[in-house]
């Protein structure tokens, strides 16, 4: 038998490994409408393509970034949109669906 202690911990920034897998990540999170976890996945995204790369590209330092993008934290709409430019990805809205 297998002991959950045993088991090696997951990390998602290990499966985005394409603009695709990374997209399709960011909409299942925005989807959920919860901003801390829409911080926590542009941490994440970050940490996959390389934080350093995303603060120099971001124009924010590398510890203002990860303290930005922690899932307690409460970043500006600015930062998450240099963030985003950062990462090559665009956040869309949508209509929603009638009920």
């Amino acid at each position: 038998m297998v002991k959950v202690a045993d088991l090696p911990e997951f990390d998602m920034a290990q499966h985005l490994d394409s603009d695709e897998a990374i997209a399709d990540y960011l909409t299942l999170v925005i989807e959920e409408n919860d901003s801390a976890a829409l911080a926590q996945a542009l941490g994440t995204i970050a940490r996959a393509r390389g934080m350093s790369e995303i603060a120099r590209a971001s124009g924010l330092g590398r510890e203002a970034l990860y303290k930005a993008l922690r899932a307690d934290s409460q970043p500006r709409f600015d930062t998450i949109s240099r963030v985003c430019q950062a990462l090559g990805v665009k956040l869309v809205a949508q209509p929603v669906a009638a009920h």
